[in-house]
């Protein structure tokens, strides 16, 4: 009898931003089992349920493996060049026939987590000179963009809570203990907590539900869904009117904040109470602990951009920790110093804002994409420029974008789609052709994003676990295909990038820690290589934020004019009275076992109880002749949905919630799992014309909405 072979091989998890070190034990081809990695640097042993679930991707019969080409109402498998050819002709006909404009393009978030998509998706997209590109940063976090490209010069000049030294942390509109961080890599976040309460230190959670994070802290105050920009001044008149702000060690080359007083004046703590639900005493002793604690990080994520005044907001908390002496130093917010990439003026991607406007409403481009809330209407309205074929690359944008009914029908009216993507899902129902790349686990991996938002420096190299069969694509090599069919067969060189392992060689031999700086001890491909848990290089660190501004005068722009002349629009909010009668304001919410919308289809990470429901508050159940377990209508202006409510005293009154990344129920889609687990839709219900005015991100949060019962919970 042959002895079974057992082997260990270490991983990182890629699917979600916290980038978990893990131990895989295979016997033969099958997983045994998936543990967290204690000897990695950056999450010590840490992981989420999410990571067991790699076996299942890996091991789903509902995983594409071979092209789809769609033949008439169905489906058939074909070979690559069929799918290739196609693709291509079909692209080049409708850009030829119609003009450049008429291809559109869409990256879903799952691209940033894939080094293959993030280093050769250009390398084909470039061929196609479109004004049209989409992503889900403006249904996530183009606001921190925004913001930081105003005042650093760099859209990827995002300080980072240095959550392991500081003494007071405030938060606001995040979740960690759900998401593992976002715009700041925190794996282990409970104990990373944990030891900042061990030494004194306070978290303070500012939030309209009681969240998994906000169970947690030292401090939690509800805050009405869309006013948080109104605390956030609020704050900062406490700080300028009391003469506490000072912009300390980088006020030699800081523009702008002395006309900031005047600007903020009316956003006192006493004016802004109402509006907010946080009385006013407890708005000036948060804006003290802040300026009086040895070290403070704020830091505010999904629920702070994904609001009217998301630009704003994400602005205000970097002024908070500017004018408090936290920018740049240890324990406040820092620059992360990754392995490669490393922003600073020497890069070439600062980013730049309103360079054109989309065709239909004049929404802003920010780096080369419009506001994905504006693609629908781009598709649909009739004209020079108008969106007929359109492709996505690892996103659903049907269940994760605003108004997704109204993209729903917009995508079955194009001439031609094709989606990269290894599932038949709700939005790649639409395409003409799919071409799904190898499994997480089949491919070599370096995360060339996260390591850059992390709250601590390390990198780390992750080889492929399993051998690809024979007839699989990496996700870079279809690129590439595509690229040479453009440009012709016989067009190579130049024409065609490289394995990513060879770019990573060159970015690592250019960064901080490669052989130009570091000669006698140089980090390299074959060193990653070498250590499997990955590389510590250090705890973050302050003090490089002068030598990598990126704006024309190298100074931090405290005030740009265009977010000035946007707090008009917030000051007329002082007055207005908040909801009141039938009208609530709808939030979402994330859970562990999620990531958007695509971890539903795993047996694992969906059983257990129903977690798509709409919590509401038990005095507005009560307003509303409703108790839990019952079915609700829930109205909007862009929807209606009827979903089961739950009495939760975690949320504000005047609140409700409803998950993200559901709605299964779509047909034509191949998730078997899902499918028998829909929930509804939460961007039923949101609004394409509720946007953040100045940036175009949608606002998914504070959407006004109404209820009513349509039927009894059985008893």
């Amino acid at each position: 009898m042959t002895q079974a072979a057992t082997r260990t091989v270490h991983r990182a998890c890629h699917l979600c931003e916290a980038i978990c070190g893990l131990e895989i034990e295979i016997e033969n081809d099958a997983i045994l089992h998936i543990r967290g990695d204690k000897n990695d640097p950056l999450s010590r042993g840490h992981i989420c349920p999410k990571a067991v679930a790699l076996k299942d991707i890996h091991e789903d019969p509902d995983r594409l493996r071979k092209p789809m080409l769609r033949d008439g109402a169905d489906w058939r498998e074909c070979e690559w060049d069929e799918a290739f050819d196609t693709t291509v002709s079909r692209l080049s006909t409708i850009a030829q026939r119609h003009g450049d404009n008429a291809v559109g393009i869409y990256m879903g978030n799952p691209s940033v987590h894939n080094w293959g998509i993030m280093t050769h998706s250009y390398h084909f997209f470039r061929h196609f000179r479109t004004r049209n590109r989409f992503s889900a940063t403006s249904v996530d976090q183009l606001p921190h963009h925004v913001a930081c490209h105003a005042m650093y010069g760099h859209q990827f000049l995002i300080p980072i809570p240095d959550i392991d030294h500081t003494d007071c942390f405030l938060m606001l509109g995040a979740n960690p203990m759900a998401s593992n961080g976002s715009l700041m890599t925190v794996p282990d976040f409970r104990n990373r907590i944990r030891a900042l309460q061990a030494r004194g230190g306070r978290l303070i959670v500012i939030d309209p539900r009681r969240t998994e994070t906000a169970k947690i802290a030292d401090e939690h105050h509800f805050i009405r869904p869309g006013t948080d920009a109104l605390l956030l001044f609020a704050l900062l008149q406490v700080l300028f009117s009391e003469r506490q702000a000072d912009a300390g060690e980088h006020a030699g080359y800081t523009v702008g904040l002395d006309l900031l007083h005047d600007a903020i004046s009316a956003f006192t703590p006493e004016n802004v109470a109402a509006a907010t639900g946080i009385d006013a005493a407890t708005i000036r002793r948060l804006a003290h602990t802040i300026a009086d604690a040895p070290g403070a990080a704020c830091y505010g994520r999904m629920g702070l951009s994904t609001q009217i005044f998301g630009s704003l907001c994400q602005w205000a908390l970097q002024l908070l920790n500017l004018v408090t002496g936290n920018l740049d130093r240890r324990g406040g917010v820092v620059l992360t110093h990754a392995a490669i990439g490393m922003a600073g003026p020497w890069d070439k991607r600062p980013g730049h804002f309103a360079a054109w406007k989309s065709r239909v409403r004049g929404l802003p481009e920010f780096a080369g994409e419009l506001p994905v809330a504006a693609l629908a209407e781009e598709i649909m309205t009739p004209g020079d420029g108008q969106v007929r074929a359109l492709a996505t690359v690892a996103g659903n944008p049907v269940l994760s974008t605003p108004n997704g009914r109204q993209l729903d029908e917009a995508l079955s009216s194009l001439d031609f789609m094709v989606s990269f993507d290894f599932y038949l899902n709700e939005t790649t129902r639409h395409a003409d052709v799919i071409l799904p790349p190898t499994s997480p686990l089949e491919h070599d991996h370096y995360d060339l994003v996260f390591h850059q938002l992390a709250v601590h420096n390390t990198a780390r190299y992750s080889p492929a676990v399993f051998s690809r069969k024979p007839e699989a694509l990496h996700d870079w090599e279809i690129f590439n295909a595509l690229a040479r069919r453009v440009v012709g067969e016989s067009a190579t060189g130049s024409d065609e990038l490289p394995a990513p392992t060879v770019l990573l060689e060159q970015g690592l031999g250019v960064g901080p820690y490669g052989k130009r700086r570091a000669p006698d001890s140089p980090l390299d491909l074959d060193k990653l290589s070498s250590h499997r848990s990955g590389v510590d290089l250090g705890p973050l660190r302050g003090g490089s934020l002068r030598a990598r501004l990126s704006t024309d005068d190298r100074k931090i722009h405290a005030a740009p004019d265009f977010l000035v002349a946007d707090l008009a629009r917030l000051r007329a909010t002082i007055t207005q009275d908040p909801p009141t009668g039938h009208e609530l304001r709808l939030i979402g919410r994330r859970h562990i076992r999620s990531n958007n919308s695509w971890m539903h289809n795993y047996a694992r990470l969906v059983k257990g109880k129903d977690r798509c429901s709409l919590l509401v508050h038990p005095s507005d159940l009560e307003a509303h002749a409703m108790r839990s377990g019952d079915l609700a209508e829930i109205h909007s202006r862009s929807g209606c949905l009827t979903v089961k409510v739950e009495a939760s005293e975690d949320l504000m009154p005047g609140v409700v919630s409803l998950p993200h990344g559901w709605g299964h129920d779509r047909t034509g889609s191949r998730l078997s799992i899902a499918t028998r687990h829909p929930g509804v839709c939460v961007n039923d219900l949101t609004d394409e014309t509720f946007l953040d005015e100045l940036s175009g991100n949608a606002a998914l949060n504070g959407v006004p909405v109404s209820i009513r019962r349509v039927a009894a919970a059985a008893d």
